[in-house]
């Protein structure tokens, strides 16, 4: 066995994967789940909108190192803006397991700043039981080669280098470079949907904006060794300096330039037909994530739909069970301003 999985320290490692929305992050740990050797996993699932989409997944992915017990889903919120609230409390329960796990992953929502929770880590109630073994950035390489975030990113890095003044007013941006400027490791992810050239420039453009010498780790659909991701001893609570984030000087950090909404889906007929709707609406509207469970009628499989902007993706994940109802739920993210009754009003005609 590697000795990453053998030892067993006074303090419990914490894994932080943070990234932007749909990103990739809860399918990077299905594979640290599917490789761990036997290394107890607990984890906390953060979600921004009450649609549980990521902790579902995780919880029927039935890996005996991570018990249905040892998943604490924490929904409708920002774990980044709740710690002490929501994330303490949780810790509380995961390390009250017996046997308690050997190591914790906490997934931040893709709307969430990192910073605030590894500040949390140098608390000194948590300092003595935890340490933040690493901070995991996941980047949606296509989306970053699309725009989504700085038209160009190697030229604004440049000219914010030339000139500190420069405003900072893409929030999209913001949240997007302290995920990148708080991380031990980035994972590039997607890179199946670009081409060289593109890899080129993204990775290019991340680099000006991420710490010198952390690791940019390429790959597809999250297929990266938990060895790999694991076992970083970076203990980033007491590092916290040297990771910026634009919202140093801030007295706290909220979300007022995102809204999500929940839209109830009546079945479906023709799910490829849906699937058109929707790539229609998230286009139209500026949407930045889907995601969601849909009923298509006759059949027995509940229809996993999920999506970045109008790229979208569905999936029968799992036979519906006798003891629920088959009910229809999208979340939809977007920025302030989202035209909840116009898309509501699309999806229920």
């Amino acid at each position: 066995m590697n000795d990453l999985f053998r030892a067993r320290p006074s303090r419990i490692p914490a894994t932080i994967v943070t990234g932007f929305l749909g990103a990739g992050k809860t399918t990077l740990i299905r594979n640290i789940l599917a490789s761990a050797s036997g290394r107890r996993l607990a984890l906390i699932i953060n979600e921004f909108g009450d649609v549980g989409v990521d902790g579902e997944i995780l919880k029927r992915c039935g890996d005996p190192v991570c018990t249905e017990d040892s998943i604490i889903e924490l929904a409708n919120g920002c774990i980044c803006c709740t710690v002490a609230d929501d994330f303490l409390p949780a810790i509380e329960r995961l390390l009250a397991l017996d046997p308690r796990p050997d190591h914790l992953i906490i997934e931040t929502s893709g709307l969430a700043l990192p910073k605030p929770l590894v500040k949390a880590f140098d608390w000194p109630g948590v300092r003595a039981r935890l340490t933040v073994d690493g901070v995991i950035a996941v980047v949606d390489a296509a989306a970053v080669a699309d725009g989504r975030f700085a038209d160009d990113p190697v030229k604004l890095a440049q000219q914010r280098e030339a000139d500190p003044s420069i405003a900072h007013d893409n929030p999209l941006e913001e949240v997007f470079e302290d995920q990148l400027l708080c991380a031990d490791l980035i994972v590039l992810n997607k890179t199946d949907l670009i081409t060289a050239a593109e890899e080129a420039r993204v990775s290019a453009g991340i680099r000006a904006v991420a710490h010198p010498a952390v690791k940019i780790v390429r790959t597809r659909e999250g297929r990266i060794d938990a060895a790999v991701l694991l076992g970083l001893g970076a203990a980033a609570e007491d590092d916290l300096v040297n990771r910026h984030s634009h919202h140093d000087d801030e007295a706290g950090h909220d979300h007022d330039d995102f809204e999500s909404i929940v839209v109830e889906i009546r079945p479906i007929d023709d799910d490829g037909a849906f699937m058109r709707r929707l790539a229609d609406i998230a286009k139209a509207h500026d949407v930045l994530r889907i995601k969601g469970f849909v009923e298509a009628r006759g059949k027995p499989m509940r229809l996993l739909v999920q999506g970045v902007g109008a790229r979208l993706q569905k999936s029968f994940d799992r036979p519906w069970r006798p003891d629920e109802a088959r009910e229809g739920r999208l979340v939809i993210i977007g920025e302030k301003g989202l035209n909840a009754s116009a898309i509501k009003e699309l999806l229920e005609g």
